[in-house]
């Protein structure tokens, strides 16, 4: 009896009968197979992009918290300094100052020591009452800064906690993925992995930074695809494009839903080698355009950096960075 090439209990396998009485052999559908590491591959990699973009909002958030907290210190000193001011005034008063000045204002017969000691009451008072009141005021801005401080460290956990979510997603797709294509045998294996482009590297139309840009992308091509990396030796789909800009003095972030923000949003008419283009809804992947309908992009763990098809995967955009 021919050997059953062992899938998932999932998987379909097509019989094929043999001759002979009580004999058959099966081979796995590679089509299906093909969509379902593809399915996982793309699970895996949104959740991947997910967590790039988190990862990059954690080291916002975490900017933001370190300017919030040194702020937070100098309104406690402030507050502290002004705190020993009030308590100052409070001892004066109990002592007995304001009160002696009081005592001159009532007791005084000359009209005009009665008004010199007027006004000093008055602006005694007038001062004590300024100084409180900015106290009062440097207190509540202490309590906002206070409460600027705890709700984005509240941010920064609950970012920690999608990390951790889609780290754990980005593993069971990925192991997934691979215990599928571990099962087949190397020839269907070649065949299920054949690229959906099978010319040689184009060249292509460009200038300055976008060129430079192309260039090092197109220098990748044929390197692995690692959930997370940005080269040199294997790169995710945002981290390829993010260092390929890089190499031209551009930064985007690592996220390919951070970096539809990084340029100029063109149309799919007026594309240009260089520019971003975007896949899926919501954005979970990225490439580089090369022209003549391709693109250059890190694709999945399966196939690595390669060149594809402009339209190989549902593109929802792009933009122009630089």
């Amino acid at each position: 009896m021919a050997t059953l090439i062992a899938l998932l209990a999932a998987l379909l396998v097509v019989a094929v009968g043999v001759t002979g009485s009580e004999s058959a052999s099966a081979k796995p559908d590679l089509k299906t197979v093909k969509k379902q590491v593809e399915k996982l591959d793309r699970q895996a990699e949104a959740a991947s992009e997910r967590y790039n973009d988190a990862k990059v909002k954690v080291a916002r958030t975490q900017t933001k918290l370190t300017a919030l907290n040194s702020d937070l210190r100098r309104q406690q000193v402030k507050v502290d300094s002004m705190r020993e001011q009030v308590a100052a005034l409070v001892v004066e008063q109990f002592q007995g100052n304001a009160l002696s000045t009081t005592s001159q204002l009532v007791l005084s017969n000359n009209p005009d020591a009665f008004l010199d000691n007027l006004n000093a009451v008055s602006a005694y008072n007038s001062q004590r009452g300024q100084v409180i009141e900015d106290y009062s005021t440097q207190l509540d801005r202490l309590k906002l800064r206070k409460k600027a401080v705890q709700a984005e460290a509240t941010r920064l956990k609950a970012l920690q906690k999608q990390m951790g979510a889609e780290k754990k997603q980005i593993d069971k797709k990925a192991a997934k993925a691979q215990d599928l294509l571990d099962d087949l045998e190397a020839q269907a294996r070649a065949k299920l992995l054949g690229g959906d482009y099978s010319g040689s590297i184009p060249t292509f139309d460009g200038s300055g930074k976008a060129a430079v840009a192309l260039r090092y992308a197109l220098a990748q091509v044929g390197k692995r695809y690692v959930y997370g990396a940005a080269g040199p030796s294997s790169f995710d789909c945002s981290g390829l494009t993010m260092r390929a800009w890089g190499s031209a003095g551009v930064g985007l972030p690592h996220s390919s839903r951070a970096q539809t923000g990084s340029g100029l949003r063109v149309s799919e008419g007026d594309l240009q080698p260089g520019d971003l283009v975007f896949y899926y809804s919501p954005v979970s992947h990225v490439g580089m355009y090369l022209g003549n309908g391709l693109i250059v992009h890190a694709a999945n763990p399966s196939a690595g950096v390669r060149v594809s098809p402009l339209h190989s995967m549902p593109y929802v955009g792009a933009v122009r960075p630089g």
